[in-house]
């Protein structure tokens, strides 16, 4: 608990019981993309007393500390993840919404040299594919 006190403070957040408990959630289901309300779910699973819009309302909180980013993919809902140090880039699956994390040096060169070849430099990027799983000829 002390970590996440330091978390928080450090974000230059008051250092609350909901905040904590969601910042938790996060924590344990880092590899996955939630919503807010994927969030609220697990709180009330867990049987916390915590709001919906008290969950809205810290998630913005956190992106706007930096600890955590959000993303808007076409055809979803904005889904969030813990900010990281590692760079990565998305596929999203178009039939189930599943979010896949991938990260290609090649693409990464391919970029930057891209930039450069316009005489700009690359300061930072998002990529995200569009997939579809392939359905085996019949």
């Amino acid at each position: 608990m002390a970590d996440k006190n330091h978390e928080l403070r450090k974000a230059g957040l008051k250092v609350t019981l909901p905040r904590i408990k969601i910042l938790q959630v996060l924590e344990k289901h880092a590899e996955d993309h939630l919503s807010a309300e994927d969030v609220y779910r697990i709180l009330i699973e867990n049987g916390e007393d915590v709001g919906l819009a008290t969950v809205y309302r810290v998630l913005t909180q956190f992106e706007a500390a930096g600890l955590v980013d959000k993303h808007n993919f076409d055809g979803g809902h904005a889904v969030f993840e813990l900010a990281g140090e590692k760079h990565h880039d998305h596929m999203v699956d178009v039939d189930t919404g599943e979010v896949i994390e991938f990260f290609d040096e090649e693409i990464e060169k391919r970029q930057h040299a891209l930039a450069k070849a316009h005489g700009l430099e690359l300061v930072d990027h998002s990529l995200v594919l569009y997939v579809r799983r392939k359905k085996d000829a019949e």
